[in-house]
């Protein structure tokens, strides 16, 4: 399984690779502590001891015992047997005190070797983040300290009880072995056989896990990037590919452990059945009353209980310590990038405003031929370290598109009807406008009457419920995001920069812009002094840093730079003072393309070619002077403008 952000290749997917990785190292660790091991053996052989006692003293508490007639005799021997069975507490006390030398050393050098890796990453790429660190500092180290030390315990136990166990089965009678080791061995073996594969489906779940975390942190720190460019539902999209793997890669994971399940059965179970099948024959080759009792309890008390216990261990603390370690311990990830594809915009929904129905648009200037300039890939130059990863239209050229015959509208909306619900007042009712190449239309109401919906719906973020929205002869509706971007450049009223240079910033439509193109933008827009308290182009962006007005200048800038041919403002310069707004505006008005603006003062209205009225009951569009004869709206909001309340200090 290769997805997204897993950030490592695998040579040996089935789990032979990072079991290779992991030995040396592993190796030196056991090796300096050998005295450890060595009295962790002491304690072990003590158990085994125990688990021969056990069995031995049943088989003889009933043979020289109480089939003898000798009761006394059998009573000591069960005696012999409750002392093993007691003995049984000091052992796992000894053994727990050593094991601290084994875990807390592994626990403490895996999160130096965390820290380590995560601090030379950051030295090797400067600003950017491994989100995994911290995944791998706190949630993996635990699991692998607490992985090993049930490992240790599971084999250890294992291997001294079973030693112990059939060591005594053969002390009753060679026979008995024969009869039960078989089938152990045969679950052993489809056990064993799960063992890489399962360490290889563990490996994908973590992979996947770490992959689903990193693209949510990343969408969530470029949340303000992806709303604007348009890239959220494919950013969407690739989040539940990611939870689709992650998901596919738990049934794999749980399929394996179904295997383990049967495993376990046939060494856990099976035995029992075959001595119990085997008791005729056993009999007649004189295997006692007394030996059969004794072999069953080292079955059902020391040997079947171990064996379950290795198997859980193995099959699940085992191949989770493999993949753990091989995460921490093994070679650095390298990150990936993929892509996904384009779904249509979502519906609104939201409560219903104040429905609006058209009787005057006014008239339209003549329409000449569009030079259509898309937009270019949201990358190179202008790339994000919050982006880095998350999707991002393909990158085009600016072109010029003549249609043929009748001149192409910048702007024409169709009978647009929008209502954020089935039985809703529509907030638009059958508006129809055409804007032509190159004017400069200014949006005028008051809030709540549809502005910021209407540029929504031409910027193709938003649905109509009815009618047609053509952008240079295009309709949006539907339209993939590399198409729309190509289109329009939509700057809302909270700006979003980004944490990189202020060249990358101003470029980040347009990476392929040159130094004097860059320049020429920042003269023509009044940001010199901002630029050079920044430190220049290749000064940093601290988003945190900047006032709302510096960042509004900014996204207004790569507006500027954009080579989309038409430029959406939403109230994008309310926190400007009016000569900053002035001098933007006028910037943007004189650069290719057409310009629509939601007006947040008089003065952008009056600066406009012609000025949209939207006031709930009918739109009307017209020059400045004609709009205040024909809207009584209009009257009103130029008072209430000219008053001073839409000033700021």
């Amino acid at each position: 399984m290769s997805r997204a952000g897993d950030g490592r290749t695998h040579h040996a997917d089935d789990g032979s690779g990072a079991l290779r990785r992991i030995a040396p190292p592993a190796r030196r660790f056991l090796a300096r502590r050998r005295a450890v091991l060595a009295r962790l053996a002491v304690w072990s052989l003590a158990e085994a001891g125990q688990a021969f006692l056990l069995g031995y003293g049943v088989a003889h508490a009933v043979d020289q015992g109480f089939l003898a007639g000798d009761t006394r005799k059998g009573l000591s021997w069960l005696a012999v047997a409750l002392v093993a069975v007691l003995l049984g507490a000091p052992v796992i006390r000894g053994v727990f005190a050593e094991l601290a030398g084994l875990t807390e050393p592994l626990r403490d050098g895996l999160v130096r070797r965390a820290v380590d890796r995560s601090m030379a990453q950051a030295l090797d790429a400067p600003g950017g983040t491994d989100r995994a660190a911290v995944s791998r500092l706190t949630n993996q180290v635990e699991i692998a300290r607490d992985s090993f030390a049930g490992l240790v315990l599971t084999l250890r136990s294992f291997v001294f009880t079973a030693a112990g166990a059939i060591l005594g089965l053969f002390s009753l009678h060679p026979a008995l072995v024969v009869v039960v080791l078989p089938p152990l061995l045969g679950g052993l073996a489809l056990f064993l056989a799960t063992l890489r594969p399962m360490a290889a489906a563990q490996r994908r779940a973590l992979a996947a896990d770490e992959a689903l975390g990193d693209h949510a942190a990343r969408a969530r720190a470029a949340l303000r990037d992806l709303t604007a460019c348009g890239t959220g539902p494919e950013t969407a999209r690739h989040a539940a590919d990611l939870v689709a793997g992650a998901a596919a890669a738990s049934r794999v994971l749980a399929g394996w452990a179904a295997v383990r399940t049967a495993a376990l059965g046939v060494a856990g179970h099976l035995p029992v059945l075959a001595l119990l099948a085997a008791v005729p024959w056993l009999r007649g080759r004189g295997v006692t009353a007394g030996a059969l009792l004794g072999a069953f309890t080292y079955l059902v008390q020391s040997l079947l209980p171990a064996v379950h216990t290795l198997m859980t261990a193995l099959g699940a603390a085992g191949a989770r310590l493999l993949v753990v370690l091989d995460r921490i311990v093994g070679p650095a990830p390298s990150p990936t990038i993929t892509h996904g594809t384009q779904p249509k915009p979502p519906r609104p929904a939201g409560p219903p405003l104040t429905p609006l129905s058209v009787t005057d648009v006014g008239s339209t200037a003549d329409i000449g031929p569009p030079a259509v300039a898309p937009a270019p890939a949201l990358g190179g130059r202008g790339s994000s370290p919050a982006m880095a990863g998350l999707p991002r239209p393909a990158p085009t050229r600016r072109s010029q598109a003549p249609a043929p015959g009748r001149p192409t509208a910048a702007v024409e909306l169709r009978s647009v009807t929008l209502s954020y619900g089935v039985r809703a007042e529509p907030v638009l009712d059958s508006l129809d406008l055409c804007v032509a190449p190159g004017e400069h239309l200014a949006v005028v109401g008051p809030s709540g009457i549809g502005k910021s919906t209407l540029t929504r719906l031409v910027a193709g973020t938003l649905a109509p419920s009815g009618g047609e929205i053509r952008v240079a002869g295009r309709s949006v509706t539907g339209c993939a995001v590399a198409d729309l971007a190509a289109l329009r450049v939509l700057v809302p009223q909270e700006a979003y920069v980004f944490s990189g240079t202020v060249g990358d910033n101003l470029a980040y439509l347009r990476p392929d812009a040159a130094g004097a193109d860059l320049d020429a933008t920042v003269r023509a827009l009044g940001l010199r002094s901002l630029v050079a308290r920044l430190g220049g182009l290749d000064g940093p962006v601290r988003p945190g840093e900047l006032s709302p007005a510096e960042r509004q200048l900014i996204a207004l800038a790569r507006a500027h730079l954009s080579p989309a041919p038409l430029l959406l403002l939403d109230e994008a310069t309310c926190h400007l003072d009016p000569a900053a707004e002035a001098q933007a505006e006028e910037a943007l008005a004189r650069r290719p393309g057409t310009l629509l603006v939601v007006a947040h003062r008089l003065s952008s209205a009056v600066r406009a070619d012609r000025v949209l009225v939207l006031d709930g009951v009918q739109a009307v569009c017209g020059k400045h002077e004609e709009v205040l004869a024909r809207s009584s709206l209009y009257r009103d909001l130029t008072g209430h403008w000219n008053d001073g309340s839409h000033r700021e200090a």
